[in-house]
């Protein structure tokens, strides 16, 4: 049984096997959601994801980042207020091996994919965070052996 099941543009089917959710901002004590910190939450999670997620190589979707004006009249001390989606998404994905070399019933091909959404929901077929289902399997996914 697989958690989800997305279909790829080029009909290769991913199954979610393990995930982990973590709030994008869980941590932030005092401050504002700016873009040296969002630099910096971005900067670290493909080191994150490999220790939570191990064993697998790791791609990270560049999520949608939301810039609100300063509406207050006076600048704010660390620039503008940028957000991105609430929720980060950890998920270790497999398939049939990439390399066609390969037998598939001995191998199978993984790849642990982080991408940013704004509920705490599983990815589908029909539902997929954008950038999830355009993945490049064949670029990022490693094969490895039952």
């Amino acid at each position: 049984m697989d958690l989800a099941l997305v279909v790829l543009p080029n009909g290769r089917d991913i199954a979610l096997t393990e995930v982990h959710l973590v709030l994008t901002y869980g941590g932030l004590i005092e401050g504002y959601p700016m873009r040296r910190l969002n630099d910096m939450i971005m900067g670290s999670l493909a080191k994150r994801a490999a220790r939570v997620l191990p064993g697998a190589p790791v791609h990270v979707i560049d999520p949608p980042r939301t810039q609100e004006s300063d509406q207050g009249g006076g600048s704010l001390p660390f620039g503008p207020v940028e957000s991105l989606p609430s929720v980060i998404v950890m998920g270790r994905f497999s398939s049939g091996p990439v390399n066609d070399g390969k037998d598939p019933v001995l191998h199978r091909s993984q790849l642990v994919i982080v991408w940013l959404q704004d509920d705490a929901t599983l990815p589908s077929s029909q539902g997929a965070p954008a950038g999830l289902s355009d993945v490049e399997w064949e670029r990022w996914a490693e094969d490895f052996e039952i």
